[in-house]
């Protein structure tokens, strides 16, 4: 007991001390590609300003001042939790990650909802009925799942069931009179699922969850596929393995060995790829949430992009490499408690 212990707070401490070089390498690499361009200031207001006027915004910014200087400086900032401030709309960035950060991350609780409930069932009856017709169907959505644009998805589902169905809305994360009235409420959690809630109004939960289907559906479709084709491939080799066929001569009902052997050790490498799944989901957000005008992280960010405001482009991105990082973290974490083999 001790030894497994030891075990798991070594290995637990030394993802923990990783996480600094990791952080460090994606930090830099985020602050010297946004260099290439050239100063955040030149980038977003030249051909609009004078020479003069741009120098002197330069001057007044300390963008004139060598890189390695602002590096440093940068660094300094991002350890205190600044990102800096945005030119185009003057918001702190740490304002924008609270404000529509909230709004980000619930869309990826919705969306791996949607993953889970879509992909651990179809894998594990993929599984049950390998080779037949089931399996080969199941097989061929998880590959549309995966390889169709996310984007693309979101615009079939709007036409749908938006358009020409009028089931569901097609954008925004609740309607306007629904959100004005969330507003007034007084404190708000920036989650609107939450928010809705704590107001005990049925009406303003169900406008809630209406806006969150489509978009939670495309986004989740996305990483369900991936979810069927791990499920389905560790149960069929966890199906094949000794103590499978041990319970089976014991007289064990297959459908016991399915739930209680297979089903069980085949969730276990889906822990295993959630951090790479956040980090994916993150990154194809931005599309979901240009799609359905979710304004989150990847909604803001576009627009910061088309505003050419490099500096809060900066900071966002350099946010979302941290809050990966940290993400992979917990998920190793997790990982370590369900299967004890990594610990080693």
């Amino acid at each position: 007991m001790r030894t497994s212990r030891g075990a798991l707070l070594r290995y637990l401490a030394l993802r923990l001390v990783l996480i600094i070089p990791t952080v460090f390498i994606l930090v830099s690499v985020v602050f010297f590609f946004m260099r290439v361009i050239g100063d955040p200031i030149t980038a977003a207001q030249g051909g609009r300003l004078s020479p003069e006027q741009l120098e002197a915004r330069r001057e007044s910014a300390g963008y004139n001042r060598p890189v390695l200087v602002q590096y440093g400086e940068y660094l300094s900032q991002v350890v205190r939790g600044d990102f800096g401030t945005s030119f185009s709309d003057h918001r702190r960035i740490s304002d924008v990650l609270i404000t529509n950060g909230a709004a980000t991350l619930e869309l990826v609780i919705w969306a791996l909802l949607v993953a889970f409930l879509v992909g651990i069932p179809l894998g594990r009856l993929a599984a049950r009925f390998h080779d037949r017709i089931a399996d080969v169907t199941i097989r061929s959505f998880a590959i549309l799942f995966y390889a169709a644009p996310v984007f693309f998805v979101g615009l079939l589902l709007k036409l749908l069931f938006s358009s020409k169905l009028g089931w569901l809305p097609s954008s925004g994360r609740a309607s306007t009179d629904v959100q004005l009235a969330l507003d007034r409420q007084g404190s708000t959690t920036h989650f609107m699922i939450v928010d809705a809630i704590r107001s005990g109004n049925g009406e303003y939960i169900a406008d809630v969850l209406k806006h969150a289907v489509l978009p939670a559906t495309a986004l989740g479709l996305l990483t369900a596929g991936i979810f069927i084709r791990l499920i389905r491939i560790n149960m069929l080799e966890t199906m094949r393995t000794d103590f499978v066929t041990a319970a089976r001569a014991r007289g064990v009902p297959e459908r016991k060995v399915v739930s209680r052997h297979a089903y069980r050790n085949a969730l276990i490498p889906v822990v295993t790829v959630m951090g790479m799944e956040i980090a994916l989901l993150l990154g194809s957000s931005i599309l979901t949430e240009t799609t359905f005008e979710w304004k989150g992280i990847g909604y803001i960010l576009s627009q910061y992009l088309l505003a050419r405001d490099f500096v809060a482009v900066q900071g966002l991105v350099t946010a979302i490499a941290i809050v990966v990082a940290v993400s992979s973290f917990l998920v190793d974490v997790i990982n370590a408690l369900v299967d004890p083999r990594v610990r080693y």
